[in-house]
């Protein structure tokens, strides 16, 4: 998109990004932080995480908070906890985007291990709805808050062979379609969908192993729509699926 985001987008506010350790949520996390905001990263990896920070910390940004947390095996206590020290730590919190995924198993559904697919399931589905039903109090202590949930293609239509990760992203899609329906008139919430498309991460170059990475864009490329759905300008978007697979060679 041709969106310019002035350099103060989000100064004053507070956006948590789940998978910040790399890929789109790192990227997302260091672009946040330039146009003024105070991030959360959240991610299961400290050390990758704390890479992000001191590139943030570098810049001269907003000190970004740090929130280690394996959403495969993280607790409905864990993520209140979390939420009770965002909420003591910030009072508000002003975006939440959905960036955490696993990719699964790329076989057809009666050899997929059923393990792996509730894993998956949980980690992509089940997590960011636990997560973001604990952050909702705080969110609704924003004047303007932004929910975004980053989906894919084959999660708008589930395609062959894409298994838990195409069906886990389509009950995503239905879980983002209902907050959006629910939360419109009842708070300051706005909720949209993001399908970034092909786009160059550790997750594509796994599900596309011999595709060369100078074909798809970067994640740098989508930030402008990122940025546009966490700032003011977005205000009144709501229940929205920006495609941005337009984009892709």
């Amino acid at each position: 998109m041709n969106y310019v985001p002035a350099p103060d987008l989000l100064s004053g506010r507070t956006i948590l990004v789940t998978g910040a350790g790399d890929g789109i949520g790192r990227t997302a996390a260091l672009e946040f932080s330039r146009h003024g905001a105070t991030v959360v990263l959240l991610g299961r990896t400290t050390s990758k995480l704390e890479s992000v920070y001191d590139e943030i910390a570098d810049a001269g940004y907003s000190l970004p908070g740090i929130a280690p947390m394996d959403l495969a095996t993280a607790t409905v206590d864990e993520m209140v906890e979390l939420a009770n020290v965002i909420a003591s730590t910030y009072s508000q919190l002003d975006g939440l985007l959905h960036n955490a995924a696993l990719l699964g198993q790329l076989i057809p559904f009666e050899a997929y291990d059923m393990n792996e697919w509730m894993r998956v399931q949980h980690v992509n589905a089940n997590a960011p709805a636990l997560l973001t039903r604990n952050l909702l109090p705080v969110m609704k202590q924003s004047p303007d808050a932004s929910l975004a949930f980053t989906t894919s293609s084959v999660g708008t239509r589930p395609r062959a062979y894409w298994g838990a990760y195409a069906v886990s992203k389509h009950s995503l899609e239905g879980l983002a379609m209902l907050l959006a329906d629910e939360l419109e008139n009842t708070s300051n919430i706005r909720t949209n969908i993001i399908n970034p498309g092909a786009t160059r991460t550790p997750m594509r170059a796994s599900a596309y192993p011999n595709e060369d990475p100078a074909t798809v864009k970067t994640p740098e490329e989508l930030m402008p729509l990122y940025l546009y759905l966490m700032g003011p300008d977005s205000k009144g978007e709501n229940g929205q699926l920006f495609d941005t697979s337009w984009l892709d060679n």
